[in-house]
């Protein structure tokens, strides 16, 4: 294995941790865990309703808050009193509330606010079902949606509010690592490059932006596929675009690129589709093609939290997504580009602000 720096990083999962916690201590985080559907609940209650707002510019008591905000006091107070439970605010001795880190987090931070709108407007309602899933190997959660088999199939479709949190989270974790893909894709000068797992079109659009010279083939399902042609139509022939269905047996990949980059897609199959869209791609490859897939894999995470936001995200898939899929170690990613008859040529870790590792393969 290769990595960035030649070293393996030193995730939390490598390391040893001693349990310091005291019985309180460690019964408190059960309680954390029994309760976090409502803690979440009243999270996002606090951020939408104002309050968090309101407290991030000036410090207030209850009644002033339920007075500005047009709430009840009750409402007012019962949302503080869970936040000050949550170290979300604080209270003074003189009553007064104000913002702790946490709370500005929850209110200010990007990532964090991709993540809550996410779990609540695309996974919370239909988690109810997650049991169901992981033994039937569907997603029934989605039923709150569509009668769909995978979210991709409806996702056209998903109430606007839905489709909006879906697709924020989405780029904002790809949209991230892009700057620092680019140099590391074009290092070897492509003319052709294949985007597999195209979505809207941005990725491609930032190659043909990079190198206005190369020529981009984007392969997708056809909802998909119509939203990056109207994101592209000022690109014309440098842009062409495949419908298909990578899981159908029958799909034969276009042959002729340079490069063909799968990001933050894999983790959207189960490990045997993997190695079935790996083998359609070593078909469609030449033998100098480069072969990039970009993931966030969870135990080469430098933080503690990215390994656990992406577990977590595993259960997304689980009970919405497709029900077989989920975030992938480095060990299980190589071991499908291997079962594939593909060999990993260089590996690089850290790519972007939130640790992706970009794998570069060839036949």
């Amino acid at each position: 294995m290769i990595t960035k720096n030649n070293a393996k990083l030193n995730t939390p999962y490598r390391r040893q941790r001693k349990d310091a916690r005291t019985m309180a201590d460690v019964a408190f985080d059960a309680q954390r865990i029994a309760f976090a559907p409502i803690s979440f609940q009243a999270a996002l209650a606090l951020r939408d309703l104002g309050i968090l707002d309101f407290l991030n510019n000036t410090p207030a008591d209850d009644k002033t808050l339920a007075k500005k905000l047009k709430l009840s006091l009750y409402a007012v107070q019962t949302l503080l009193e869970n936040g000050a439970a949550l170290d979300i605010v604080a209270k003074d001795d003189k009553n007064l509330y104000t913002l702790t880190k946490t709370g500005w987090f929850l209110l200010c931070d990007p990532m964090t606010r991709a993540n809550m709108d996410f779990v609540n407007d695309v996974c919370y309602l239909g988690m109810h079902s997650l049991q169901e899933s992981l033994k039937k190997g569907k997603p029934t959660g989605l039923k709150v949606f569509g009668k769909w088999k995978t979210v991709y199939e409806g996702l056209s479709k998903l109430p606007a509010k839905n489709r909006k949190s879906w697709f924020a989270f989405d780029h904002f974790y790809s949209d991230i690592a892009f700057p620092e893909i680019l140099p590391l894709v074009f290092e070897l000068s492509p003319k052709r490059i294949m985007d597999i797992g195209a979505n809207t079109g941005k990725w491609a659009k930032k190659c043909l932006e990079y190198d206005k010279s190369v020529q981009m083939t984007l392969v997708d399902l056809p909802g998909q596929l119509n939203v990056a042609k109207k994101n592209l139509k000022k690109y014309g022939a440098r842009a062409e675009f495949c419908a298909a269905n990578v899981l159908d047996e029958k799909t034969i990949l276009p042959k002729g690129a340079d490069a063909v980059l799968m990001s933050q897609f894999l983790d959207c199959f189960s490990e045997e589709q993997i190695v079935s869209i790996l083998k359609k791609v070593k078909a469609a490859a030449g033998k100098n093609t480069r072969i990039y897939i970009l993931e966030p894999l969870w135990d080469r995470q430098e933080y503690e939290a990215a390994s656990f936001c992406l577990n977590h995200t595993s259960l997304y898939f689980t009970n919405i997504a497709n029900g077989n899929s989920k975030m992938y170690s480095a060990a299980q990613m190589e071991a499908c580009v291997k079962k594939a008859g593909l060999k990993v040529e260089k590996m690089f870790d850290g790519v972007g602000r939130f640790a992706y590792t970009l794998i570069r393969c060839v036949k």
